[in-house]
């Protein structure tokens, strides 16, 4: 336990001194702990140091560790893909998804979601670089989409998340970074009303905080390598 309360006072403190490089009070950026492949037990010692939000890339193996561990107060957010077969296992065990790339997607979803249950918080996944192995929609259709999602009274659309390819270099990352910003603004000129920007992992976390993200995953620096 010692050494992932360590670990997460390090990503805390390079998460505050991101926030304050840019004059960001450092409650604007929610820290996001990505525990795909870890055991239950370990997810119990990161909420221990304080830890409350977890992501989650595999889904049944999220929906294990939800069931696991529905003693604790824990925030729930699927950040990998989702096929068709697991729409309803997202739907009934999350409280966010991050990966919506697709209209059928977001209808099943919507469907799905149990009704004694808030709407689901959801992120519309963006490739907002081009990159050839990445999932998302593509920037100009991210609008009509976000439209058709707003209308479903189960999801509740809050923002955008973004998987950009490795950058070589602090700029390089903060480019891609500010044209997911751009594309937010964008959207929301348009009246969308949204308030998350997912984005940022443990290599790129201050270039994502400068560019205005307000949720960054962290795995490795929080868990170590797998």
């Amino acid at each position: 336990m010692t050494m992932i309360a360590d670990k997460l006072q390090r990503v805390r403190s390079q998460l505050s001194d991101a926030c304050k490089s840019c004059f960001r009070p450092t409650d604007t950026v929610l820290l996001l702990a990505v525990s795909k492949t870890r055991d239950a037990a370990t997810v119990r010692q990161a909420y221990a140091a304080g830890q409350v939000a977890f992501g989650e890339n595999y889904i049944q193996e999220g929906v294990d560790k939800i069931t696991s561990l529905a003693d604790l107060p824990l925030q729930w957010h699927c950040i990998g893909p989702i096929q068709s077969n697991k729409t309803r296992l997202v739907a009934a065990h999350f409280d966010w998804v991050h990966s919506i790339d697709r209209l059928k997607t977001a209808q099943r979803l919507n469907e799905q979601r149990p009704a004694d249950k808030a709407p689901l918080q959801v992120c519309i996944q963006v490739n907002i670089d081009g990159g050839s192995n990445k999932a998302g929609v593509e920037p100009d259709a991210v609008l009509e989409l976000a439209q058709q999602i707003q209308a479903m009274p189960h999801l509740k659309l809050r923002g955008l998340m973004t998987i950009p390819e490795p950058a070589p270099d602090f700029a390089s990352a903060l480019a891609v970074h500010l044209r997911a910003r751009a594309l937010f603004d964008a959207l929301n000129a348009q009246g969308l009303g949204l308030d998350t920007l997912s984005m940022g992992m443990t290599d790129d976390l201050d270039a994502a905080v400068q560019a205005g993200s307000t949720m960054v995953r962290v795995g490795t620096a929080i868990f170590g390598q797998r």
